[in-house]
């Protein structure tokens, strides 16, 4: 990746910046997202310079079919669907949408934007599967405290109507299920020790 930032990142980076400017983004998920900036470099620096050339760094073939459906669908899930269900929520008048599904996109999209920075020839391999163990750990916490909401308005009298309560909860519940199962049967089991094994059997040139 020869630019610095591609389209896909700046349409995620207006993304989080709309959210954020909402006001349903808590100190601490801002917070996050600076210290995965910071630690980022601090491991690049210290802990995994790169030492591979990046044409030799992939860890997952890219035009493996099954590769490609699988982050179609990690797309839909946790990021297509959620923003629908924020602007269809918005339009009718339920104005905790924003509020329950809104930090869950502004990382989501914070994600795909350092994934983005990660996933350069600037950085090496490891430095490319933090991104994504990182975020999705702390998206698991996220997707709970969505879950936790929309349920809640199953107890509570609302105005939101009971198909948006099912819904709603249907794409939290959603979420929940597939990142956890994004973090603890792929990221974790299958793609990290992958990734190690790549960055340090690779043959070392001097940058």
């Amino acid at each position: 990746m020869s630019g610095f930032l591609t389209l896909r990142q700046l349409i995620c980076l207006a993304v989080m910046i709309i959210v954020a400017a909402s006001g349903v983004v808590s100190p601490g998920d801002l917070a996050f997202v600076v210290f995965s900036i910071f630690y980022m470099y601090l491991l690049f620096k210290v802990a995994f310079p790169r030492t591979v050339p990046p044409k030799y760094s992939l860890v997952l073939d890219p035009r493996n079919k099954i590769l490609r459906l699988y982050m179609t669908a990690s797309a839909i899930i946790g990021l297509y669907l959620p923003v629908a269900y924020i602007i269809h929520g918005i339009l009718g008048g339920d104005n905790q949408a924003m509020k329950a599904a809104g930090p869950h996109v502004f990382l989501v999209t914070s994600q795909v934007f350092m994934e983005g920075v990660a996933f350069s020839d600037r950085f090496s391999i490891p430095i490319g599967v933090y991104i994504p163990v990182l975020y999705n750990s702390k998206r698991i916490f996220t997707a709970a405290d969505w879950m936790r909401s929309e349920f809640s308005k199953v107890d509570n009298e609302s105005a939101v109507s009971g198909n948006r309560i099912y819904v709603g909860g249907v794409i939290a519940s959603a979420n929940m299920a597939f990142w956890c199962f994004n973090l603890f049967g792929f990221l974790l089991p299958f793609y990290l020790p992958r990734a190690f094994k790549v960055y340090y059997s690779e043959p070392k040139v001097n940058d």
